[in-house]
């Protein structure tokens, strides 16, 4: 049974930082792609960033320079640290296990973590 649990979210002033982790079980988490999505309400969940299982990352364009992923293969967890945090980036933030190719595609989910950043 796969299992991703979410947690670091919380509450921050703009131009703050916060640190989200996602803690994994039940899958071979060496070998697998890891990434973190965001939604905010009436909008489609978007890719935030992705780090492949060699250590590669790609990020979305509005959080190059500022978020940085990467993964302990020993803890089985994929970490998110975000920093200069901006109103827009308000939103619950997930984990997922990716599949690459032929396009990035998430299959399974954690629960999500609140990410709430004011002005």
């Amino acid at each position: 049974q796969v299992q991703l649990v979410e947690s670091g979210g919380g509450s921050v002033q703009a131009g703050g930082s916060l640190r989200l982790s996602c803690a994994a079980s039940g899958i071979i988490f060496s070998a697998r792609a890891m990434g973190w999505y965001r939604q905010v309400p009436g909008k489609q969940r978007e890719l935030v960033a992705i780090i492949n299982n060699d250590g590669r990352t790609n990020y979305a364009d509005s959080v190059k320079g500022r978020f940085a992923i990467s993964r302990d293969n020993a803890k089985k967890t994929v970490y998110l640290q975000m920093n200069s945090l901006k109103f827009e980036d308000t939103a619950v933030y997930y984990c997922a296990t990716v599949w690459l190719t032929p396009t990035p595609r998430p299959d399974y989910w954690g629960q999500g973590t609140q990410v709430t950043v004011s002005s």
